[in-house]
C-alpha cells in the first residue's frame, strides 16, 4: 500500500471509532471536482477561482495528475461505495481542453465504482465557447452541461464583469441544446439597474431555448469581493421579491417546476448532484479548495483541500491534498441538515433527518414547533414542507435549528 493510501486507511480507523451519532445506513455518494481557473474574476464572485489569462500555458496535465492522486489517496474513505454523479465545477471548467476532461473522467472510472447511468455535469461559460467544443465534451463522457449565462443583456453582462456578450451566450446555449439531452442555464436577477421588463426579456430569451433546467440566483454582495468594496446600486428587496414571483410564474407556464429555492426543471431533468446536497447526502470533493462531506457509522466528517492551485498540486502529488478535516459535532448537525433540506420545495420526510444525522427527532422538536407557530412550515404524515412564508424567510427558518 502506498503511503497516501496507508495514511487514509489510518484515518478510516479513526473515523470508525465510537462517536456522537449512530447512522443506520450511509447516504448516496457523489463526487465534486474543482477546476479553479477562469479568464477573469467576476466582481461578485467569492468562489475559489483564479485568473489565468493565457489558457494555452495552463498546467492542466499536472492538475489532472494531481486530481488522480487526490482521488486515489481518498479511496479508503469510500471503499465499496458507488458514486452516483460527478459535478465538475469552478472556476471555468470549460477552459480545460476536451482531452483533459476525457482523461479526468477516465481516471475517475478506473478508480471508483461509477454508476452506469451516473449524471456527469460540467460547468461551462460562453466566453470559452467555440464551435463543436461542447460536442467534444459530450464525447468525453459529460452528460449534462451547466452554462453560466447570467444575462442575455450586454449592459448587465458588462456590469457583472462577464467576458462574453449576448450573442456568444445565445450561441453557446444553442450549441448545448444540439449536443446534450439535458442542460442548465444559469441566470441572475436583481442586477444593478435591472427592471422587471429587463428580467422579463432575459426570461423570454432563456425559455425560448426550452431548457430542461434553469437556475436563477439573486445577485448577492459577498464579503471579500470587488462588489463588497464598491457596492453597485441594485433593486430594493420588494422589487427583488416581485422579480422572483415573475420567474416562478413564467417558468411554471413553460412546464417547469420549482423544486429548490433557485432551481426549476422539466420532468425528469432535476439535477441529481444538487438534489443529493439538499438531502444531506455525501460528496467527496477533490481539487483546489474543494469541500467534502463523508458519513461513517458513528460520525460525519467535513474535509477541505488546499486552496491555492499550485500549492494544491504539490500537496496532492505528495498524497497530502487535504488541508483540514473535522467531525461535525452532534449539536451542529440539525442546522447543517436544515440548511440543505429546507431549500427543497417539496420538503423532506422526517425519517430522513434521523437517517442522515443519526440523531433522534426529539433533538429538533422544539425548533419544529417554533417554525409551525410562525407559519414557516407545515407537518403531516411524517413529512415537513416549508410554507410560502417559510420560503420567503428561509434564513430565519434555518436559523431556528442553530445550536443554543
Amino acid at each position: 500500500m502506498t503511503k497516501p493510501m496507508q495514511a487514509a486507511g489510518e484515518q478510516v480507523v479513526r473515523w470508525h471509532r465510537q462517536g456522537e451519532v449512530q447512522l443506520s445506513a450511509l447516504p448516496p455518494l457523489t463526487l465534486y471536482v474543482h477546476l479553479p481557473w477562469c479568464i477573469q474574476k467576476c466582481p461578485y464572485c467569492d468562489f475559489n477561482s483564479h485568473e489565468w489569462r493565457t489558457a494555452g500555458d495552463m498546467p492542466w496535465q499536472r492538475y489532472v495528475q494531481a486530481l488522480r492522486a487526490d482521488l486515489e489517496a481518498s479511496l479508503p474513505l469510500v471503499w465499496g461505495r458507488s458514486v452516483h454523479s460527478v459535478f465538475i465545477g469552478g472556476g471555468t471548467p470549460s477552459l480545460f481542453p476536451p482531452e483533459a476532461i476525457d482523461q479526468l473522467l477516465s481516471d475517475i472510472r478506473s478508480l471508483v465504482k461509477l454508476e452506469a447511468d451516473a449524471e456527469i455535469t460540467l460547468e461551462a461559460n460562453p466566453g470559452t465557447f467555440e464551435k463543436d467544443r461542447f460536442k467534444a465534451f459530450r464525447q468525453a463522457g459529460v452528460t449534462r452541461l451547466s452554462i453560466g449565462v447570467q444575462s442575455f443583456n450586454n449592459r448587465f453582462l458588462k456590469a457583472l464583469g462577464r467576458v462574453h456578450n449576448a450573442d456568444q451566450a445565445k450561441a453557446a446555449v444553442d450549441e448545448a441544446a444540439q449536443s446534450f439531452d439535458t442542460f442548465n442555464i444559469d441566470l441572475m436577477y436583481a442586477l444593478p439597474g435591472q427592471t422587471q421588463a429587463d428580467l422579463q426579456a432575459d426570461l423570454n430569451t432563456a425559455l425560448a431555448f426550452e431548457p430542461p433546467h434553469l437556475s436563477v440566483y439573486h445577485l448577492t454582495i459577498e464579503p471579500n469581493t470587488v462588489f463588497a468594496n464598491h457596492p453597485p446600486e441594485v433593486p430594493d428587496e420588494d422589487t427583488a421579491y416581485d422579480m422572483l414571483d415573475l420567474i416562478t410564474a413564467q417558468t411554471a407556464k413553460q412546464g417547469m417546476q420549482r423544486y429548490e429555492v433557485s432551481a426549476y426543471a422539466r420532468e425528469g431533468h432535476r439535477c441529481f448532484h444538487n438534489w443529493n446536497y439538499w438531502q444531506f447526502g455525501d460528496y467527496l470533493g477533490i481539487g483546489a479548495g474543494a469541500h467534502g462531506k463523508l458519513s461513517f457509522a458513528s460520525r460525519i466528517v467535513r474535509q477541505v483541500r488546499w486552496r491555492e492551485p499550485l500549492q494544491y498540486m504539490d500537496k496532492a502529488l505528495q498524497g497530502q491534498a487535504v488541508s483540514n478535516e473535522n467531525a461535525v459535532g452532534a449539536p451542529d448537525l440539525p442546522f447543517e441538515f436544515m440548511l440543505n433540506a429546507l431549500r427543497l420545495r417539496e420538503g423532506f420526510a422526517l425519517r430522513l433527518f434521523a437517517e442522515r444525522t443519526g440523531l433522534p427527532l426529539s433533538s429538533i422538536e422544539p425548533a419544529l414547533q417554533q417554525a409551525e407557530q410562525r407559519g414557516w412550515l407545515e407537518r403531516g404524515a411524517g413529512h415537513v414542507v416549508p410554507t410560502e412564508r417559510g420560503f420567503d424567510f428561509l434564513s430565519d427558518l434555518q436559523a431556528l435549528f442553530l445550536p443554543d
